[in-house]
This record gives C-alpha cells, sequence and structure tokens, in this order.
C-alpha cells in the first residue's frame, strides 16, 4: 500500500519533470534559432539542465509509485550529491562576491569602478579574452549603450555627470573621467593632446557604438559588480532551494524505506506460504506412506488368513 511519502515524492517529481520539459525545449529552440553568440553560449548549458531534470525527476517518479527500490536508491544518490554542491557553490558565491565595490566620486552621480577591487577568481574569468568575447556580444545585443545614448542624448556634460548610471553604464559606455575627454554626446567624446595615457582605459575608448569602452577594464569592473549583486540574490535563493532539496531528500528517504519495508514483507509472505506448502506436503507424502502401509499389511493378513 502506498504511503504519504512515496505519494509526496512522486507528485513533486511529477511537478519537477513537467518543468523539465519547457526548460529543455528552450535550449533546443537557442540551440536551433539562436542568432547572437549570447543565444549560443547559453543553449548547451539550458539543455544539460533540462535533461538532468527530466531524468532525475523520471527516476523519482517510477522509484516512488512503482516501488522500484533500486531507482529510487539511485535518485537519492543524486540527490545527495546535488544538495552537496549546491551547499558548497553558495559559499563559494558568497566568498568570490565578498570584495569589491564602486567608488563613490565627488560631485558625480555614479560610481567608479576598478577590476583590481574584486576577488583574483573573478578577475581571471573575465580577464580571458575568449570569455570576455562572448561577454561583450551579450552586452552589445542587449543594447546596453544604445538606450544610455537614447535616454541621455540631449544632456549636457555637467547633467550626465549627475546621473546615477548603472555599473555598466558607466564603465562600458563612457571614458573614465580622468582621461578628460571633450563631451560630444553620451557616446562620442573627443581626445585632446592633454589626454591622461597612463590609464589605458583612455587608449581602449572608441566611439564606434560596438566598441566605445568595452575592452576597458571599467566595463569589466562594472560587469563583475553586477554579477557580484546577482550572485548574492542567487546565493539567498540557493539557501531556500537547499532547505526545500534536503525536505526532499528526507522524505525520499522515508519513501525508500517504504519501499524495502513493503519488499521485505512481500517476501516474508512469500516464505510463508512456501513453508506452508511445504508442510502440506510432507504431511501428504506422511499420509500417502502410511496409507501403504497400512493396506500393505492388510494385504498380508489376508494372504496369511486364506492359506
Amino acid at each position: 500500500m502506498f504511503r504519504v511519502s512515496n505519494n509526496l515524492v512522486g507528485i513533486l517529481n511529477f511537478i519537477t519533470f513537467l518543468l523539465s520539459i519547457p526548460i529543455l525545449w528552450a535550449g533546443i529552440w537557442l540551440k536551433n534559432k539562436g542568432t547572437s553568440e549570447c543565444d549560443k553560449f547559453l543553449d548547451t548549458p539550458i539543455i544539460i539542465l533540462g535533461v538532468f531534470l527530466l531524468l532525475v525527476s523520471l527516476a523519482g517518479l517510477i522509484g516512488a509509485c512503482c516501488r522500484v527500490s533500486w531507482l529510487l536508491w539511485a535518485y537519492l544518490v543524486v540527490m545527495f550529491f546535488l544538495i552537496i554542491l549546491l551547499f558548497c557553490f553558495t559559499i563559494f558565491a558568497f566568498v568570490v562576491t565578498n570584495k569589491g565595490a564602486g567608488q563613490v566620486l565627488s560631485g558625480k552621480g555614479y560610481k567608479e569602478y576598478k577590476l583590481g577591487d574584486y576577488s583574483n577568481w573573478l578577475q581571471k574569468r573575465v580577464s580571458n579574452g575568449k570569455n570576455w568575447g562572448k561577454i561583450k556580444s551579450c552586452l552589445i545585443d542587449a543594447k546596453v549603450c544604445s538606450d544610455f545614448n537614447q535616454k541621455f542624448m540631449n544632456d549636457t556634460v555637467d547633467l550626465l555627470y549627475t546621473r546615477h548610471l548603472s555599473a555598466l553604464q558607466a564603465g562600458c559606455c563612457k571614458p573614465s573621467d580622468s582621461c578628460g575627454f571633450l563631451y560630444k554626446s553620451p557616446i562620442n567624446w573627443e581626445k585632446t593632446p592633454t589626454n591622461s595615457t597612463s590609464d589605458p582605459d583612455c587608449n581602449a575608448w572608441d566611439n564606434q557604438i560596438n566598441v566605445l569602452c568595452f575592452n576597458c577594464n571599467s566595463c569589466k569592473a562594472g560587469l563583475l559588480d553586477n554579477l557580484k549583486r546577482d550572485w548574492k540574490k542567487v546565493a539567498v535563493i540557493n539557501i531556500i532551494f537547499l532547505v526545500f532539496l534536503i525536505i526532499v531528500y528526507s522524505v525520499g528517504c522515508c519513501a525508500f524505506r517504504n519501499n524495502r519495508r513493503d519488499n521485505n514483507s512481500y517476501s516474508a509472505g512469500v516464505d510463508s506460504v512456501v513453508r506452508k506448502l511445504n508442510r502440506a506436503n510432507c504431511c501428504f507424502s506422511r499420509r500417502l506412506v502410511s496409507s501403504y502401509l497400512c493396506c500393505e499389511a492388510n494385504a498380508g493378513w489376508l494372504d496369511m488368513n486364506s492359506s
């Protein structure tokens, strides 16, 4: 007979199975229809996630509802390692995002971001040319600087300096204030002979909409500042999800114990029936032998009387 834990595990995994289908479909769609590098960068992880959820949910669903103990055991093993992995990632996310923050500028509405202020691990990720090429493609596709230009097109330089710009806008869409460029428009700045050349970001600046300061360290730092905030949010969500997984794992352990108990009860029942049949066969055999011996004795007695 099904127990509450088996039913609960079955329901939760059925819901997970339904959720895995659109995730898998989205990954396949991006792989076939994605046009940008950013889209192609996302398709493989999404497909892997969809397949993983699909297989794990099926294992849990079949194992709990059909009382397949070995399948439920495999499901619990995967869940255990998933809990460990999620716990380690949550700790890691808090550690690598602990360092780094924008520097407040006097008289400015935005902050300045320095790549060296962030953790070494994050710096290495964005300093890798291949990684940054994909990230830059995503930023361009997202029209971060195009929207910035449209929003502040009519601003004077003094008004622009008072704007509360995002980390990406301040780091990727305008040159550093230390460069001393002459302002023409939010994304159009003119270099002068007196410009600072000590900052490599000043040389990396270009007025082309697809270049601007996307190759600047300030842009990478702005991205890391966004990433830092996002990862902290993800870490908090992970803690909630971790508690949920532990509860599901505990319920799954109860369902696994129920399966084994039912299987043991079934085996014990079969053994009991077999023992009863053996006893019945034994009794029948004894009676048969007794009847045979009795008949033989009677036959002998009749022979003696007739003689």
